[in-house]
């Protein structure tokens, strides 16, 4: 189904963390949207039109409907990459790549059931906890070998960005934990993250979406 707008259409929530990420590629890009805030309790009919399963974000483009982050992330800075974020200092996208679908499998599968442990009462918190924490490690290791400080090398690319906003979900778990636990590059890394122009810009606040409403402009600014 075409988008109503001239410009492509990206169905998003603002705290999720796979529309942070996508959000960001669209901004540092540049790729202009229109922005749908919505509320996940009450999808509009217009996202289930476009796409069935309706979890954010999705970017609907002319004859295209793309219904993962990364597929945007990669959509967008395929278009334009000014920061490298595809071409990191070292290694390269394949190994960002592999870095990521550990992230997007199982430390999100852990990370869910420690943030939501009524959701999956047949699971172990402890031992949950425990595979959460030794794949942040993996992180921490990887941090310390780079002076940088980012994961692939002296400059944030694909991987910090996609990895991100997913460590910042599993540190508002528990903050005294996440302060006391042994990983100070990985606590820093985060820091700088949070604290950058980019992600504070992509976490403004929008009314939620409805049909008629005067369409939003996402990024307002390019970056």
């Amino acid at each position: 189904m075409p988008a109503t707008s001239a410009l492509p259409v990206l169905y998003s929530f603002r705290r999720c963390p796979y529309a942070i990420r996508a959000r960001m590629a669209l901004v540092v890009s540049g790729q202009r949207c229109e922005l749908r805030e919505v509320v996940l309790r009450d999808k509009p009919a217009a996202l289930l039109a476009v796409s069935p399963q309706a979890t954010v974000p999705v970017l609907v483009l002319p004859g295209q409907v793309l219904e993962h982050s990364l597929d945007i992330m990669r959509w967008a800075l395929a278009a334009h990459d000014p920061h490298g974020w595809l071409n990191p200092g070292r290694g390269d996208l394949a190994a960002m790549l592999e870095l990521i679908a550990q992230c997007d499998g199982p430390f999100k599968r852990a990370l869910d059931r420690c943030k939501y442990p009524n959701r999956y009462p047949d699971a172990s918190p402890a031992d949950e906890r425990a595979a959460a924490h030794a794949w942040l490690r993996v992180l921490e290791q990887r941090l310390a070998l780079e002076p940088g400080g980012h994961l692939f090398g002296p400059r944030a690319a694909l991987a910090d960005m996609a990895i991100a906003p997913f460590v910042r979900q599993f540190a508002g778990i528990d903050d005294a934990q996440w302060q006391a636990a042994p990983w100070p590059h990985l606590r820093a890394w985060l820091v700088r993250w949070q604290q950058s122009p980019l992600f504070l810009g992509v976490m403004h606040k929008y009314e939620a979406w409805k049909p008629g409403a005067p369409p939003v402009v996402f990024p307002p600014t390019t970056a």
